[in-house]
């Protein structure tokens, strides 16, 4: 009549560990954790390593703590770990006062924080990335014996084209304008006679 073990927080792929008490707020502790959301275990570590946050130090203390976990507990591969998750949430807060003038006080808020970094083993790192597809490595491939081609004749020959097609548009005119054009020319003959 023992307890029952409790059921896997995560999947069989994966491990994690958990910080309660870290003294610090939770935003400062996030912009330590966002930068190694994604990266490979190894890489991360160096990071935090040499981050000049006083925070980093214990962010990475626990992720060590879940490579050992995936390592030792899981049977997971430590080359191919990567950091699935590094979430953040609230714990204690601690509340202190300080004397201000007239006999006020003013509150000092200390936020404590808690971190969960969960690792995850890498599927497709055994299986070596697909090669490019024959039509984009033959596009990629350039004769060198030939001679490049000219840009500039090319973009004059196309500008030339839709010139030819403005001009021949503007020469073409609608029926009622040629109606009134034939018309012009009489009336000005008609001027030059009175003239005269």
């Amino acid at each position: 009549m023992g307890q029952t073990a409790n059921d896997r927080r995560v999947k069989d792929n994966e491990a994690m560990a958990m910080a309660k008490y870290l003294r610090t707020s939770p935003q400062k502790l996030n912009l330590v954790c966002q930068t190694i959301r994604g990266k490979d275990a190894g890489r991360a570590l160096i990071d935090l390593e040499f981050s000049e946050r006083r925070i980093a130090q214990d962010v990475r203390k626990v992720l060590q703590s879940a490579i050992a976990n995936a390592e030792n507990n899981h049977n997971l591969d430590v080359d191919r770990l990567f950091v699935s998750e590094a979430f953040i949430g609230k714990s204690i807060t601690m509340k202190r006062f300080r004397p201000r003038a007239r006999g006020r006080a003013a509150k000092i808020i200390k936020p404590f924080s808690r971190l969960t970094v969960v690792v995850r083993e890498r599927e497709d790192a055994a299986a070596p990335k697909k090669a490019a597809s024959p039509k984009k490595a033959a596009a990629k491939k350039v004769d060198v014996t030939k001679p490049a081609p000219k840009k500039t004749e090319a973009k004059k020959t196309e500008s030339k084209a839709p010139a030819k097609k403005t001009e021949a548009k503007t020469t073409k005119k609608a029926p009622a304008e040629k109606a009134a054009a034939k018309k012009a020319p009489a009336k000005k003959s008609t001027a030059k006679k009175k003239d005269k």
